[in-house]
């Protein structure tokens, strides 16, 4: 029996390439950040709105979420360790887990504050001048907003996806209070900002329990099933054409832009373990390529065909999403 380890050609793009896209992100992030928290703590001094201000509170929590996001980012770029033989990329899930808790602080007080303002009433004023400023505020970040997801997306990096997804949050808090303000601007119905911010809140749940759900299928490691059929169509087309007699006690785990996938490949047993090894490898690379923007580790167990198997499947991912293949 051998064991072998195959690792992947680089993706795409380099991982110095990477990290220089997602640190100009995150710079604009954090400058941004600044900007969002000023202005909008400006617009609800000068009006007195609930609904601006729970704007302002949602860009607060931004403000702290995108610095922990920026240290996470660091933190996962760093390379494996003795202790972090598998890097220090799950500290993402973490970072998007906290965002999200952050994010549910900020909606219960909005709720708070909102409840509060509808039984008081609250006292407005220069609601113009206001809505100008929210609305250029809302313009900045949906343009950051789209910018974060779409260079998380193409480097692999979770951190900025969260925080991007959190940005475009941002903004469409920033259009509901819009609205809402535009609303009371025109009709003179006080009552609907609190309202306003009430239902603002209540989205802004709905986000973080988002945040909080991804974080925990991270950390717990949960299988893509659509990642997990790409597999199994890859090593079961190999099989067919004879690379291999069969594969077993199949896994796969990813975190981030890395996929770590093992296997038994089973091995005619009249094979020269030069012929089992190129086999091996050529499977493997099947595999690689199946993740072709990802950083890819294969890890192949070959066994002669003859070989008891009384193991087979009893671990196998595939018996838990697909059945026995």
């Amino acid at each position: 029996m051998l064991m072998h380890v195959h690792r992947n050609h680089p993706p795409k793009l380099s991982s110095e390439q990477n990290g220089q896209a997602q640190r100009r992100a995150m710079r604009a992030s954090m400058v941004v950040a600044v900007l969002m928290l000023v202005g909008k703590l400006w617009a609800y001094f000068i009006t007195g709105s609930t609904a601006i201000l729970s704007d302002a509170l949602e860009s607060v929590v931004h403000l702290g979420a995108t610095a922990m996001a920026g240290f996470s980012l660091w933190y996962a770029a760093r390379p494996p360790d003795k202790q972090h033989p598998y890097g220090h990329g799950k500290i993402a899930y973490f970072s998007s887990g906290f965002e999200g808790a952050m994010i549910l602080l900020a909606a219960v007080f909005i709720l708070i504050e909102g409840a509060r303002a509808l039984i008081v009433g609250p006292e407005l004023q220069q609601l113009g001048t206001g809505l100008l400023i929210t609305a250029g505020l809302g313009l900045i970040n949906l343009f950051l907003g789209l910018y974060l997801v779409r260079v998380g997306k193409s480097t692999n990096a979770l951190v900025l996806v969260a925080n991007g997804h959190h940005v475009l949050t941002d903004m469409w808090t920033s259009l509901g209070v819009l609205v809402g303000v535009g609303l009371v601007y025109i009709t003179n119905l006080v009552w609907l900002d609190p309202v306003v911010a009430i239902l603002l809140g209540l989205n802004i749940m709905w986000t973080a329990f988002g945040l909080i759900r991804t974080a925990y299928r991270g950390l717990m490691e949960s299988v893509n099933p659509n990642e997990t059929e790409k597999v199994l169509d890859a090593l079961d087309l190999a099989k067919e054409e004879g690379s291999i007699d069969g594969y077993h006690q199949l896994r796969h785990r990813r975190v981030n832009d890395q996929v770590w996938i093992e296997a038994h490949f089973i091995m005619p047993d009249n094979l020269s373990l030069e012929e089992a090894h190129r086999r091996a490898t050529l499977v493997e690379s099947v595999l690689d390529d199946l993740f072709e923007d990802d950083i890819v580790q294969v890890t192949s167990h070959l066994e002669p065909a003859t070989h008891d198997h009384p193991e087979e499947h009893t671990h196998a991912l595939i018996d838990s999403l697909t059945g026995e293949r």
